[in-house]
């Protein structure tokens, strides 16, 4: 059992250590930056990504891929946490951070909804997600990873000009403005020790390499440049240093705070074990794909809820996996369990022990390593075969990149799985046809060929002539399936025609699963089906094959 459940544990000891120290620095200011967006202290964001760093991969579906804080999930968590302080700040004896506490209570219904997802195997609909949905995954998700990085530029100018903004002489603020130059420096620096190292050597990870030498550079130089400690000082937090997550036993007293929320915690939940779910399944299929093996969906559901359970109960702020950082990590050479429990527990030291040191890492460092995984993560190829495939499936690729940059990627996956899944349906439903011919007996034939079901029963209805035709009809399903009600629906309308107008009608080569479900449906189809004696596609057991037992 034991060797089963750590199977995969680690390929390369080396390889595993030094990439999940490598991600463990990546996580720092991602993990505080997403506890920002979802207004709660930095040390529940860290928490959250050492809590779900360390069961997902120990325990998780895909050895390798990194687990933690996220920004789609984040986002989601906002308007119950500001619901929740306003609730707090309104009753008799306020409760401080009241939001925070149902964001603790909404995490455990969480972590029941995605283990229940792995206990009936949902995690193998994944496997439905077209190509060009996935493709236009990792496209917006590249975008999305580098408008985040922009926001880490320091400001242009001494009134404070945004570097995204329009507004005022922003192109003099950004060429007068020495500390964006240097910064930009060391980001080309990052990145160039990023490219060119793995040439030399692939012994150490290039991007731990890139942030060292930066580091060491910033440090030892004593440059005024922008760090992680500096970024969380000037986001309102008060620094890295903390201890362990620590039990919420206060939770249990607050249900009652929950009355009339209660459709707020429970909706708030299926959507964040929803986009958990997809987010993390995409991510497992992209790095299936990268280290040609593949991991296990449902496992991975079960051990992506038990880890948000464990956060709702120690302090956490959940999360899912996060597909920047598992790429550094596949990269860098982590292919085992053992990588990404190292970069957990990095994470946990780093706020225990290492904080005064954490926090002297440049941003421009982290942000060279994760412009390099925007530039690894973008599908460029997209641009090669976008005139090359089907236009349906151009406008998804595009479509689905376009939506994970304006809302989320859970809803870019849903839309581009509902776009495809018309676009199959519509193809489909032009497919059926009918091939007519006339037996001696004077019986017309009708052969079909194409699947029958919703989408091409009026085309399957406009197929027959009732009135014209002869006594005796035929309708051969030899290439054909019924698949969906809306076909057996067709199907026993047609017949009635023809038995409302006085005329014999016989159903023939029709498969034992679509006589089961015609039957089922209606049991006065065995009146028109032909029987599998009479039917000369099915063979008949004989009294050659009757042995006793």
């Amino acid at each position: 059992m034991i060797q089963r459940l750590f199977k995969n544990f680690t390929f390369n000891p080396k390889d595993d250590i030094l990439s999940g120290l490598t991600v463990a620095l990546a996580l720092v200011p991602e993990a505080v930056a997403f506890a920002f967006v979802a207004g709660i202290p930095p040390l529940v964001g860290l928490y959250g990504a050492f809590m779900m760093g360390i069961v997902t991969a120990l325990f998780g579906g895909r050895p390798g891929m990194i687990s933690g804080a996220t920004g789609a999930m984040a986002v989601v968590m906002v308007y119950m946490i500001q619901q929740g302080n306003e609730v707090g700040n309104a009753l008799a004896t306020p409760i401080e951070n009241l939001g925070l506490q149902w964001l603790f209570i909404t995490l455990l219904f969480v972590g029941a909804i995605q283990i229940t997802a792995g206990i009936f195997k949902l995690g193998k609909f994944v496997r439905l997600i077209p190509h060009p949905v996935m493709m236009g995954f990792v496209n917006g998700l590249a975008i999305v990873i580098f408008l985040s990085q922009l926001k880490l530029f320091p400001s242009l100018g001494t009134e404070g000009i945004s570097f995204l903004d329009n507004t005022g002489d922003w192109l003099t603020a950004v060429f007068s403005n020495s500390a964006l130059w240097i910064m930009i420096g060391f980001i080309l620096l990052t990145m160039g020790i990023m490219y060119f190292l793995p040439k030399i050597t692939k012994k150490v990870p290039a991007a731990l390499v890139a942030i060292v030498v930066v580091a060491s550079i910033v440090i030892f130089g004593k440059l005024n440049m922008s760090t992680v400690g500096s970024f969380i000082i000037d986001s309102g937090g008060t620094g890295l240093e903390g201890g362990l997550p620590t039990f919420q036993f206060q939770i249990f007293g607050l249900l009652e705070t929950l009355e009339g929320h209660w459709g707020l915690i429970v909706s708030t939940a299926f959507i964040l074990a929803a986009v958990g779910l997809i987010e993390s399944l995409m991510t497992l299929n992209l790095i299936d794909d990268m280290t040609e093996t593949r991991g296990s969906g449902n496992r991975e559901c079960v051990a992506q809820g038990s880890a948000n359970i464990l956060n709702g109960l120690f302090g956490g702020m959940g999360g899912c996996a996060m597909i920047g950082q598992s790429i550094i990590n596949v990269n860098s050479g982590g292919r085992g369990r053992l990588s990404g429990a190292v970069a957990a527990v990095a994470l946990l030291c780093f706020v225990l022990f290492g904080a005064p040191l954490i926090e002297q890492i440049p941003i421009a460092a982290l942000v060279g390593v994760m412009f390099m995984v925007v530039i690894g993560t973008f599908a460029w190829s997209s641009f090669r075969i976008l005139h090359k495939i089907p236009l349906a499936d151009a406008i998804v690729l595009i479509a689905v990149s376009a939506i994970t940059v304006w809302k989320d990627l859970a809803i870019a996956v849903i839309a581009g799985v509902i776009m495809s899944a018309l676009v199959f349906a519509w193809r489909n439903a032009t497919m059926i046809r009918a091939r007519k011919s006339i037996k001696e007996d004077g019986t017309k034939v009708y052969e079909i060929w194409g699947p029958l079901f919703f989408g091409s029963i009026q085309n399957f209805n406009a197929k027959f002539d009732v009135k014209n035709d002869p006594d005796r009809i035929e309708i051969d399903f030899i290439e054909s399936r019924i698949n969906d009600h809306s076909g057996i629906e067709a199907l026993y309308t047609i017949a009635n025609k023809y038995l409302d107008a006085g005329k014999q009608i016989k159903l023939t080569h029709l498969s034992p699963e679509c006589k089961a479900l015609l039957l089922k449906a209606n049991p006065n189809f065995e009146q028109v089906i032909e029987s599998a004696v009479d039917d000369p596609r099915y063979h008949v057991v004989t009294d050659l094959l009757d042995t006793e037992v």
